[in-house]
Formats: structure tokens, C-alpha cells, sequence
């Protein structure tokens, strides 16, 4: 039986690949670790957790992710971000096993009117960008290295947008959120889906393991407004939700205006079919206890 490592397991992918795990529909020996348990940022820890228990495929979803606050502190979301990233690639080359390492849509500027492709040049605008990009390049240079990269990530567990939106919508009468900043919501249950399809089709249907990168995220686009509108409605909270521009709600870190992600690529070599972002936030919406 072939073995899976999922690294930051306590985090929203993480936690959902753990709900899929349990489910017993995936052949797979899975090994879930949260920082605690081992920190990436420590090459040792990760070379001697492996020489220990070898992986056939290690999956990275652990990663600094507070936007704002990286601004402030550089170092420690490029130490996880990236530099852990590399531990990985390391540790990873010295067993052969497949890496398969998740990024992000802010490594766009978001000036474009059309969906990003892969080969498009990413510009990122913050740090967090930043340290995310140069964790793909680490990946991407490794013979056996996947990076996905997708946008706007929510779970009914963890910080994100729908849970700071929910919280906020049963203490507020009303909300201002930004209408300029558009991009689609992505639901980690249907990317941890997605992931171990990725595997199920090297494993199972006998296809070489294809590196390299791919851009996954739910159909359909919004806007942050459009998408607090659609949770107080799906979670029948009365608080009301005013449009206003990025300009009158400033923070530490840039955003991409626009940062639509083109998924023809994972469609085409996978043969997926990637559910309308609504649906998966009603699902998600549904296992709130609200």
C-alpha cells in the first residue's frame, strides 16, 4: 500500500484530507502531521521523519497565510513559505518520493481581464506572494513536483473569509465589504478531492506521475462582496452587506484586483469536473454549526 504524507494537517486542506481519509475510498496509508508534530522549517526534522517512515507522496499544505501580518514579519512567512518548501524538496529527492505542494493566486498582480493561465508571468504585490512564488520555484525545479495553485480558500474550520464572514454576520447588523477585488471561492473539501484524483490517476490508472503546475479553483467568479452576500443569505443571517471600493478599506498588504484563475489545463489532463463555487459553499455552509 502506498504511502501519503500530508504535512500542516490541522489546517483547512489538511483537515479535509483527513475527512476524505476516514472515508476508506482511497487505497492509501496516510500519515497526517501537524507543525507541532513536525516542523518543516527544520530540515532535519523532516530528513529524519522520512528515513523513518518513507513516503511514496507527500503532500504540503502547510504554510503562513495571514496576508496582512507578513507584511510585518518577512522573515517567518519566507521561512515557511518558502524556505520549508526547499527543506522539502530535499528531503523528498532523497527517498524519490513525489511532492505535490499547494500555492496561491496571489502570485498575480491582478491587472488582467482575462483568467490567468499557467504560463502567464506571475508580478506578486505582497510578501505573502512573494514567499508563496518562491516556494514554487523550489517545487517546480524537482523532477517529481506539483504545484497547484488556487484562490480564495475556505472550510468550515480555520481562519477564512466565510467563517470571519459568518462571525461577524451574527454580531453585526451590517458589513462593509470590498466589490473590486474579484476571483472564485474555492472549497477545500472539493481540492483535497482533487489532490488525491491526482494520485488515484498515476496509482490506479497506471499514468506516469505529471509534474509541473496546474491552477484549480471552483467555477464561476465573484466578487469578496458578492461572496458575503451569497453567505448571509445561505446562512440566513439578516446582516446586511454595503459594496465599497479597496481604497476605503486600506491593509498592510496589497490585493490583486483581479486574480480569476484559467483551469483548462487540470481539466484537460485530468478529466475532472469542477463544481459551481455556490454549490460547494452551500455544502460547506451546511456543516456550520451556526
Amino acid at each position: 500500500m502506498k504511502r501519503i504524507l500530508v504535512t500542516g494537517s490541522n489546517g483547512q486542506l489538511g483537515s479535509e484530507l483527513y475527512e476524505l481519509s476516514r472515508k476508506n475510498e482511497y487505497p492509501y496509508e496516510f500519515y497526517f502531521k501537524p507543525h507541532r508534530e513536525l516542523d518543516i522549517t527544520k530540515p532535519g526534522n523532516v530528513q529524519s521523519f522520512l528515513e523513518a517512515t518513507p513516503a511514496d507522496y507527500i503532500i504540503n499544505c502547510a504554510a503562513y497565510t495571514d496576508v496582512d501580518m507578513a507584511e510585518k514579519e518577512r522573515q517567518k512567512a519566507v521561512l515557511v513559505n518558502h524556505t520549508a518548501v526547499k527543506n522539502l524538496v530535499k528531503a523528498s529527492a532523497s527517498i524519490e518520493a513525489a511532492l505535490i505542494h499547494i500555492s496561491t493566486d496571489y502570485v498575480f498582480e491582478g491587472t488582467a481581464c482575462i483568467p490567468y493561465r499557467e504560463e502567464d508571468e506571475p508580478n506578486p504585490l505582497s510578501v505573502y506572494g512573494m514567499s508563496k512564488l518562491g516556494g514554487e520555484q523550489e517545487v517546480l525545479n524537482y523532477g517529481k513536483g506539483l504545484v497547484i495553485r488556487t484562490s480564495w480558500l475556505y472550510s468550515p474550520v480555520g481562519r477564512n473569509f466565510l467563517n470571519s464572514m459568518v462571525n461577524l454576520g451574527k454580531e453585526k447588523n451590517e458589513i462593509r465589504v470590498v466589490y473590486d477585488q474579484v476571483g472564485s471561492p474555492t472549497s477545500a473539501a472539493d481540492l483535497a478531492k482533487v489532490i488525491l484524483d491526482v494520485i488515484d490517476h498515476s496509482e490506479i490508472d497506471g499514468n506516469p506521475f505529471r509534474k509541473g503546475l496546474f491552477h484549480y479553483a471552483n467555477e464561476g467568479v465573484c466578487s469578496r462582496y458578492d461572496l458575503a452576500v451569497e453567505i448571509m443569505n445561505a446562512a440566513k443571517l439578516s446582516c446586511r452587506v454595503i459594496p465599497v471600493e479597496t481604497s476605503e478599506y486600506p491593509t498592510p498588504a496589497k490585493r490583486p484586483h483581479y486574480c480569476v484563475l484559467n483551469k483548462s489545463k487540470v481539466k484537460r489532463e485530468y478529466s475532472i469536473d469542477i463544481p459551481y463555487w455556490k454549490d460547494s459553499l452551500l455544502k460547506c455552509i451546511e456543516r456550520i454549526n451556526l
